[in-house]
């Protein structure tokens, strides 16, 4: 994937600007490249950014060839005051497919690996399950409308990060309870989109919808025990992830995310997602597990 113009980058300021700043990643060495983290991570580094800087690393050694799927697994927390190493292993260069294995690094030890493959693009049968229904995203309350009608309830400590402005945008189908949520199915469409317009190449709209995916997909098993954002009941942290792209698509115009949780057993949470375009294509599908440890 071709760089982003640095000097253009520097003066970034919008939040999505800021994400693609992150997705910029410094080439240190051959098959080495060095990813840093938002200065105002304080606790861990957000899965989704190891996805898509861990994709990155993986498209800078591959040519004309583009991801259908990715698997990895998430080791260790992230450190967000230090950078991240991404080693890039070049698994196998073949006549139609090209497989990439990427390695996480924090203070000598590996948080995260990434296993993707590459196919150069060709046609064949194709067929689909049709995007289940959903209102248009025009129709439904911004997640800001939605967060300043509990703003007033939240410690202070946590309204300025609860408040601010997202490189995502998402509007929820199913209502959001953030505090004392009701028990419901495991079930829930987002639209969402970024927040501002992107180039064109289409490794980094694959790279962007590995960055988002992780937002809300792990949160659809929690709704059938009643649990919320604010609720310390359960420990939670992304154990795994994989996707699998099946059409192009833009990350800056609106996509469905529809996720189920079919199943949580052994403190762990399993979701599932289909991500797709507004015209019904199905563009990617993602399975996570995740932990949901209940806290004594």
């Amino acid at each position: 994937m071709s760089k982003p113009d640095s000097a253009a980058l520097a003066e970034a300021r919008t939040p999505i600007e800021e994400v693609l700043q992150l997705l910029d990643l410094e080439a240190i060495e051959v098959n080495i490249f060095r990813g840093l983290s938002p200065k105002d991570r304080t606790q861990r580094v957000f899965g989704g950014q190891v996805l898509g800087q861990a994709l990155v690393a993986a498209y800078r050694t591959v040519e004309g060839r583009v991801c259908h799927s990715l698997h990895a697994y998430f080791l260790r927390g992230g450190d967000p005051k230090v950078p991240i190493l991404y080693e890039v292993d070049r698994s196998r260069d073949g006549k139609s497919f090209t497989a990439r294995r990427v390695v996480a690094i924090q203070h000598g030890h590996p948080i995260f690996t990434l296993s993707a493959s590459f196919q150069v693009p060709e046609d064949g049968l194709e067929h689909q399950v049709p995007m289940p229904e959903a209102p248009p995203p025009e129709t439904l309350p911004t997640e800001a409308e939605q967060r300043a009608k509990v703003m007033h309830l939240l410690p202070e400590a946590v309204r300025a990060s609860f408040t601010k402005n997202w490189p995502i945008e998402m509007r929820h189908v199913e209502p959001v309870a953030f505090l004392n949520p009701e028990k419901t199915a495991p079930l829930q469409r987002v639209w969402f989109r970024a927040t501002g317009a992107l180039p064109d190449a289409l490794a980094l709209h694959q790279c962007l919808l590995a960055y988002a995916s992780d937002m809300t997909l792990l949160d659809t098993a929690l709704r059938p025990h009643g649990i919320g954002w604010f609720d310390h009941k359960v420990q939670m942290a992304s154990l795994d992830h994989a996707m699998w792209f099946h059409h192009p698509f833009r990350a800056d115009e609106w996509l469905l995310y529809v996720q189920d949780s079919p199943s949580a057993s052994g403190a762990r949470g399993f979701n599932r997602g289909a991500i797709y375009r507004r015209d019904g294509v199905l563009v990617a599908s993602v399975v996570q597990e995740g932990l949901m440890r209940p806290r004594p």
